[in-house]
């Protein structure tokens, strides 16, 4: 009697069992194909900025000049009058910029003076400003680029690299959670059959713990 009532809790947990498995399964591969390469992009700079100061580059330099046409410079005088320091690129003077000197000022931080205009250009991997002198209307672009490791670097940390890029690291970072606890609930369901798994599961949480612990002050 007891055995045949045991039976169908046996098979109903062995179905549960099923469906936790095939579901658990199915998120956890989904999110780990939606992060792969993107797990693999940072542990690369990962390493790479951990060893910052043994990976040198010589920085590169580029200064572009060229001058507003008169009309155009008129323009920004009358705007510099208004006296709003930090009021938007006009159109017309973003579209020039563009045309003639292969520079996108949309997403420039324009500082206006009386005498000139200043933007400042940040960018992954580098650095880059344009000034145009409101006397002269001499336009001086300097563009400073640090490598591809820089690069790298700079979209691991998200340092100016703007909405797109934000949004992909925070889908990233919710497939990589996803994954993770995914996982975490696979090793539980099949830990009884592999003893080391929460040894080394609490190895991985302790062993960071004890570093930040000893070694860092």
């Amino acid at each position: 009697m007891a055995e045949a009532a045991r039976a169908p809790t046996t098979a109903r947990e062995q179905k549960n069992r099923a469906f936790w498995l095939k579901h658990l399964h199915q998120w956890h591969w989904v999110s780990a194909a939606a992060c792969l390469i993107g797990m693999v992009l940072f542990s690369i700079t990962g390493f790479t900025l951990n060893h910052a100061s043994a990976i040198t580059s010589k920085p590169e330099v580029t200064t572009t000049l060229s001058e507003l046409p008169p009309a155009l410079l008129e323009s920004m005088q009358e705007e510099a009058s208004e006296g709003d320091a930090n009021r938007p690129l006009p159109a017309d003077l973003v579209r020039w910029v563009r045309e003639q000197m292969s520079v996108r000022l949309e997403s420039g931080k324009p500082e206006w003076s009386e005498d000139e205009i200043y933007v400042s250009l940040p960018r992954p991997g580098g650095d880059a400003w344009m000034t145009i002198d409101l006397a002269s209307g001499e336009v001086t672009h300097e563009l400073t680029d640090r490598g591809w490791i820089s690069y790298f670097n700079d979209l691991h940390k998200g340092r100016n690299t703007g909405a797109a890029w934000s949004l992909f690291i925070d889908v990233f970072a919710f497939a990589a959670l996803i994954f993770a606890v995914t996982g975490l609930f696979l090793l539980k369901m099949h830990s009884n059959h592999r003893p080391a798994t929460w040894p080394m599961v609490t190895l991985g949480l302790v062993l960071p713990l004890l570093l930040a612990i000893l070694f860092i002050h």
